[in-house]
């Protein structure tokens, strides 16, 4: 198995690749013998750049996490899916893939199928954006790429490959309860939607949002998590509210680019902070 393919095979709004080296020289020293949990695993860059062997993964999104399901168990089904939206792609066709979650139809899918539409979207859908709205129904524009690459088939058999000869738990869920059994033999890393003072930062993941009332929930999880002895480390903006939040932890402001955002405003250069517990 190639270990270069095994990474995402999903555009994320606040995904990982380009903070992965300022990520890598502040694990704890110990990770490989460590329980890796992930609560907002988006499209997992830090799970496949670490491919720890023992895993908990989360995310309260039930339709990414039906991707990892499917990769997973059944991803020859998967890729020959993606082949034929490859090859219908059109304008036309891509408002109609979309509009599958408003009728009946959608769920008598399998979950394979549905997997399929989550990434076909994903890879042709405007700027890679996922939102959905009030009702949880994904409503992004269509994009303008000439060849979208919707179906990479190395990708998805290497990050198969590697999630069934390991152990990895997938669960959809709450973040405080995918880390339920983390303690001192754990590392947790958190990669909320971010916290923004002016909403510019995109979090239309869900259609309840990410709101500053999570953001502290999330914070006393850490304390507790702390208090258990288990190490964690947790991305973020540096904003005012972050930053007092977790004034009594290890704070290293990073510079970085957000390239997908709601606003095109809210894109280029951005200050975000990495805060560990040790």
């Amino acid at each position: 198995m190639a270990q270069s393919q095994i990474r995402p095979y999903l555009k994320w709004a606040g995904g990982k690749r380009q903070l992965l080296p300022e990520i890598r020289t502040r694990l704890p020293k110990d990770v490989d013998r460590r329980i890796y949990y992930e609560p907002f695993v988006g499209a997992g860059a830090v799970l496949l750049d670490l491919k720890p062997g023992r895993a908990i993964i989360n995310d309260s999104n039930r339709q990414l996490m039906l991707t990892y399901q499917a990769v997973r168990d059944d991803v020859e089904t998967l890729v020959a899916l993606l082949a034929q939206h490859q090859e219908r792609h059109s304008r036309d066709y891509y408002y109609e893939i979309r509009g599958m979650d408003r009728t009946g139809e959608f769920s008598h899918w399998t979950h394979t199928q549905q997997a399929a539409r989550l990434i076909y979207l994903n890879k042709t859908c405007f700027n890679g954006l996922y939102r959905v709205n009030t009702q949880g129904l994904f409503n992004v524009p269509v994009g303008s790429y000439k060849r979208p690459a919707i179906c990479e088939p190395e990708v998805l058999r290497a990050v198969s490959r590697y999630l069934r000869e390991n152990q990895v738990e997938l669960y959809t869920g709450d973040f405080a309860d995918a880390v339920e059994g983390a303690g001192s033999d754990a590392f947790v890393y958190f990669d909320p939607p971010y916290h923004s003072a002016d909403n510019t930062n995109f979090t239309g993941y869900q259609a309840n949002g990410f709101g500053e009332g999570e953001q502290r929930r999330l914070r006393d999880l850490f304390d507790a998590l702390t208090a258990r002895g288990a190490k964690c480390l947790l991305s973020n903006s540096a904003t005012d509210l972050i930053l007092e939040l977790y004034q009594n932890y290890h704070c290293d402001r990073i510079p970085a680019r957000r390239n997908i955002n709601s606003r095109p405003d809210g894109r280029g250069a951005v200050q975000e902070v990495l805060i560990r517990n040790w």
